[in-house]
């Protein structure tokens, strides 16, 4: 299979839509698949707005028609809403070409949180960019439940996974700083409520990895939680690894890939019992979930073993999530479209984007 996977996001983000892409890319190579990333990266670029870090891509239709012609996929899979799908959508629409689209980003819930759309005025949108996917890809079933009762069709369970072998327990991060170590992971930001996990009444000290809008404000409102800024990889599982619950206080996001990053190092997650944390943590064992967010911190933390939580995480793997993706996608045949397929010469001299 020759697969093209457009996205939006892409690096240097890090955040979930990104690990996901990379582990289907990663594990698709291995399968014995030939995959191409078309992302920011080959375009000139603009910032978005309240969103500096996410690039928004300048392209036009005939830069676009070239990489893919160029490239010549027999299946298209269009990862994110932003320019770069949207185009793609285009390309694919005006052509019969078939095509898959996921469902990342709650972005109706986020753009209500930020200013204050009404959902009822942007959930059309999304139906409109997704409604000729032949499958329209979700992370959870509560995900995939609710976007059919919005109207929207062809909706499969596309589950994620875990690297277990980079978050595992081990060597802890130095925080000079008193437990427990409560965590946050994440980009520091309005959509993922928090404010709601430091202002929560507990013991011990609340720590923040990650970058974001609100990360200026927070540091000067909140002068007794630590803030480490953005962590990647061995560094990242460090912080992981020092802590004694994780804290998810998010109630928008789809899913929410780093409470399995924590239950692989072995550290209890507690969350608000909503669409995300219902659908990772399945199991009492390896985590708590209620609207008394601080009693699900102390809970979480006084109760849950830590081999449980990397025994649940063991079992949920990316291959699996990549053999499910595969299954998903339509290919066609390029010819149709009178695409030329490059050799690795050429590929090498003319990238599609970045991967």
């Amino acid at each position: 299979m020759r697969l093209l996977i457009v996205t939006d996001a892409w690096y240097p983000q890090i955040n979930g839509v990104v690990r996901t892409l990379t582990a289907m890319r990663d594990n698709l190579r291995e399968m014995g698949d030939t995959v191409e990333m078309l992302t920011p990266e080959g375009f000139k670029t603009l910032p978005c707005p309240t969103y500096p870090e996410i690039r928004l891509s300048l392209v036009t239709a005939r830069t676009l028609d070239g990489f893919i012609r160029a490239y010549g996929p027999d299946v298209i899979h269009i990862a994110t809403e932003g320019p770069l799908g949207l185009a793609a959508r285009h390309w694919c629409a005006g052509r019969g070409v078939p095509y898959t689209t996921a469902f990342h980003t709650r972005f109706p819930e986020y753009l209500a949180a930020h200013f204050r759309i009404p959902i009822g005025w942007t959930y059309p949108g999304m139906r409109w960019f997704h409604k000729h996917a032949q499958s329209v890809m979700a992370p959870t079933l509560t995900v995939v439940e609710s976007l059919q009762a919005r109207g929207f069709a062809n909706v499969r369970l596309w589950g994620r996974g875990v690297d277990t072998d980079l978050f595992k327990p081990g060597r802890k991060a130095k925080l000079d700083v008193k437990g427990p170590v409560l965590l946050y992971v994440g980009r520091v930001a309005v959509e993922k409520n928090i404010e709601e996990f430091l202002t929560l009444a507990v013991s011990g000290t609340k720590v923040v990895v990650g970058d974001g809008p609100m990360l200026s404000e927070l540091k000067t409102r909140f002068p007794y939680a630590h803030f480490a800024g953005a962590k990647h990889g061995t560094e990242l599982v460090g912080y992981f690894n020092a802590a004694d619950v994780f804290v998810f206080p998010s109630r928008t996001d789809t899913f929410g890939l780093v409470m399995l990053e924590a239950l692989a190092c072995g550290v209890p997650v507690a969350a608000f019992p909503v669409m995300g944390p219902k659908d990772v943590i399945t199991e009492p064992t390896v985590g708590c979930l209620s609207e008394n967010l601080a009693d699900a911190v102390r809970t979480a933390a006084q109760h849950i073993n830590s081999a449980d939580c990397r025994r649940f995480a063991e079992t949920r793997s990316w291959r699996a999530s990549a053999v499910t993706f595969r299954s998903y996608l339509h290919p066609f045949d390029p010819a149709r479209f009178g695409a030329a397929r490059v050799g690795p010469a050429d590929a090498a001299r003319e990238p599609i984007g970045s991967g």
